[in-house]
């Protein structure tokens, strides 16, 4: 351990700045609450002595601010809860839209009868999908630590149910109300998912599995609802990625870190916080290479922020596309040759057990991609001296590769990404996840950061190597 990190900040500070984030409000991309979020960064930077260097992009901010359902029968209304509602869907006028349910799935399922009605859908938890599948598990510690046999959760649900709006307004109904199956009441609540898709142009809410049995009945009884989901439009919102640089000794080769800035909880978006550490400890140190921090925004409105000439599908590759000079070695460009990307630090884990969904006493499973062997072997170096330690590291996989990494990985750039994934990583919630959130497990992974940064800059670039490409197959 060449820098300790606690000349330079503390599991304590570090909750500070989260809970100093957290008092912005949720931090939706291009939001008020992002927008100062990223304000109060960029100023500790510059309070640091450093240049910050800007980005502004432009895009259609959507953002709900109403959703109700309320059933109707012969005798009375009745108002039931809503879990969240599903980000850039759509919206209804002030006074909502009130029409016959329908069933929009199972023995029932018909699309000519979903015109100009509410479709009622069942999303089924998947779990039946191999996670060999989607990773590559290179090695883990402990030893007998692996990922579940079968990949699950919701935010895979989501993304594999993305088709069910284009379906249903294709067929012409006015709404959907989608209904969680399989995955406990309280782990519904607030998810924002999916996160990833265009605008739908049909309103579509999220309700938990005992709501959606009511929801069901009434559908299957041929009631009418009034369904509301009244959401604000910003034509041309300005959003920003910025990025600062240390100076190395070698001026043509880099180091990138990043990490991005939107999200939903404290522990999505927690990444800029290590950053600012990071930064703290290593700005007057000698360094062989120049590093260069990226905080990018856009990874929850990727489909306006992804770059395939950037590397693909989140938010770092239009960071990359529009600053090749920095990273791609080409016509006398700066090299990058390593990565390093931090998000989501200091999970707690927690997990669904039958109608329960809570703490099981532990950290949560870190999982880490890594570029090649040697990164691999920096990071399980960089370990060295931890207290608590539960990771997987793998390789990008079937051309899948999670987080903020992805591009690195995809601009062939060998990088060290951390992106622990907690079924809770994209909920709005009053306590922002908190009761999910280790501080001190925080400011170890950050020591890892540091102990992998200085690993690296210690070594020439041949000895780091290329990047390894996509494993493929093993399928079961």
């Amino acid at each position: 351990m060449k820098y300790d990190m606690h000349d330079y900040t503390s599991a304590e500070q570090l909750l500070h700045e989260v809970e100093k984030m957290n008092g912005f409000g949720v931090r939706l991309t291009g939001s008020a609450a992002h927008k100062a979020y990223i304000a109060s960064i960029k100023a500790q930077i510059r309070d640091m002595g450093l240049k910050v260097y800007s980005d502004p992009y432009f895009f259609n901010r959507w953002e709900a601010k109403r959703a109700s359902i309320v059933l109707h029968d012969a005798s009375r209304s009745e108002e039931i809860p809503v879990s969240s509602v599903f980000p850039y869907s759509g919206e209804t006028p002030p006074g909502g839209i009130t029409a016959e349910l329908v069933m929009l799935e199972g023995q029932r399922l018909s699309l000519l009868r979903a015109r100009g009605k509410i479709g009622v859908v069942r999303i089924n938890n998947i779990n039946q999908l191999p996670s060999k599948m989607a990773f590559d598990e290179r090695r883990s510690m402990p030893e007998d630590l692996h990922l579940p046999q079968n990949y699950s959760g919701p935010v895979a649900t989501s993304f594999v149910n993305m088709p069910i709006l284009a379906a249903a307004k294709t067929a012409g109904a006015k709404a959907v109300i989608c209904i969680w199956q399989g995955i406990p009441d309280a782990l519904a609540e607030g998810q924002y998912l999916p996160f990833i898709m265009d605008y739908q142009g049909i309103p579509a809410l999220w309700v938990n599995e005992t709501t959606g049995r009511r929801v069901v009945e009434a559908a299957q009884a041929g009631k009418h609802a009034t369904f509301t989901l009244e959401a604000e439009w910003e034509n041309n919102c300005e959003s920003e990625s910025f990025y600062c640089m240390l100076d190395g000794q070698n001026g043509d080769e880099a180091v990138i870190v990043n990490t991005h800035t939107d999200g939903t909880n404290c522990i999505e978006e927690n990444g800029p916080a290590a950053l600012l550490a990071l930064l703290r400890a290593l700005k007057d140190k000698p360094l062989r290479r120049r590093h260069i921090f990226v905080f990018v925004t856009g990874h929850f409105r990727l489909p306006d922020f992804r770059d395939v000439l950037g590397g693909g599908v989140q938010a770092t590759s239009k960071w990359l596309a529009d600053h090749q000079d920095l990273w791609n070695g080409k016509r006398g460009h700066i090299k990058a040759v390593a990565g390093v990307s931090v998000e989501h630090l200091g999970c707690r884990d927690w997990q669904p057990d039958g109608e329960r969904y809570e703490s099981t006493g532990e950290i949560a499973p870190e999982l880490v991609y890594t570029g090649n062997r040697m990164m691999d072997d920096i990071y399980f170096n960089a370990l060295e001296g931890r207290a608590r330690v539960r990771t997987v590291t793998l390789r990008g996989h079937n051309f899948l590769h999670f987080g903020e990494g992805q591009p690195l990985f995809n601009s062939h750039i060998p990088e060290i990404a951390l992106v622990t994934a907690p079924d809770s990583l994209c909920v709005v919630s009053p306590t922002h996840e908190m009761e999910k959130f280790d501080p001190q497990l925080m400011f170890d992974q950050t020591q890892t950061f540091m102990n992998c940064l200085t690993m690296l800059d210690e070594m020439p670039k041949e000895a780091i190597g290329p990047c390894e490409r996509y494993s493929l197959l093993n399928l079961l």
